[in-house]
């Protein structure tokens, strides 16, 4: 009998610890700058937390993969990656022992389509949604940010940006570099403005938005010159909404 009220005194807790972790997206128009990691280390309210970045969209680029561990190396964070680009060996981890051993997972950017088919591929979009379902933070900027949403505009393929469908975790379209990059801000108005894509957020490089189950939180930025908007069609005409922001030290 003990035993029986044992187990369940722990299968409570266990269901309650679960209950209180909100899903928890973190998206920046581009940039993922030692800011904006010491913002994933707070999302995790954890000391030490171990986060993986995933650089499939760079196909695992080797800079990219440096960049991040030198990003890391001052910061109070146990650092992993995610590689997708690799030969089966006996003493790996599978991509969801690796996922869902993490306190958060950081997307990195790059060639959004390219990854798009590549997770699903292997199942990681999958375990992406478990573990967001877990409470393990989301996280990225560019191809990183605009994976958890419906979709958006994309440069991955030839001559010109077009329309990606990705995970949709968040039930609304996106757009990363609005205003970092020309053509960007203007396409994503006509694609809302159209029907093509429905009304969504968008971040300039340096600026991000907290979401927790779904819901937006607040918005953040690494400096004052860079926003985000909710960008939508009111009486036929878009209509941009630059929203509340909070400077990040």
């Amino acid at each position: 009998m003990k035993k029986i009220l044992s187990t369940l005194i722990t299968l409570f807790f266990a269901i309650n610890m679960n209950a209180q972790q909100p899903r928890t997206i973190f998206i920046t128009g581009g940039d993922f700058s030692t800011p904006f990691i010491k913002y994933v280390i707070s999302l995790t309210h954890k000391s030490n937390p171990k986060i993986c970045f995933v650089p499939t969209a760079s196909a695992d680029n080797p800079y990219s993969i440096a960049h991040w561990y030198e990003s890391c190396a001052e910061l109070p964070v146990k650092a992993y990656v995610l590689r997708t680009f690799i030969n089966s060996s006996p003493e790996q981890s599978t991509f969801e022992e690796t996922i869902m051993n993490m306190d958060a997972i950081i997307v990195g950017g790059g060639n959004t389509l390219n990854m798009m088919a590549i997770w699903k591929a292997q199942g990681i979009d999958t375990v992406l949604r478990k573990a967001y379902e877990k409470g393990i933070v989301m996280a990225g900027g560019s191809a990183g940010s605009l994976c958890w949403f419906l979709g958006g505009t994309t440069d991955s393929r030839p001559k010109q940006l077009t329309i990606v469908d990705c995970l949709g975790f968040i039930q609304t379209s996106h757009c990363p570099h609005y205003h970092s990059e020309p053509g960007r801000k203007p396409l994503y108005q006509q694609l809302v403005l159209s029907g093509r894509l429905p009304a969504g957020y968008a971040c300039d490089d340096r600026a991000g938005i907290l979401f927790q189950n779904e819901k937006l939180i607040k918005s953040v930025a690494a400096d004052t010159t860079n926003h985000t908007y909710f960008v939508s069609v009111t009486d036929g005409k878009i209509k941009e909404e630059q929203l509340p922001i909070e400077t990040l030290p």
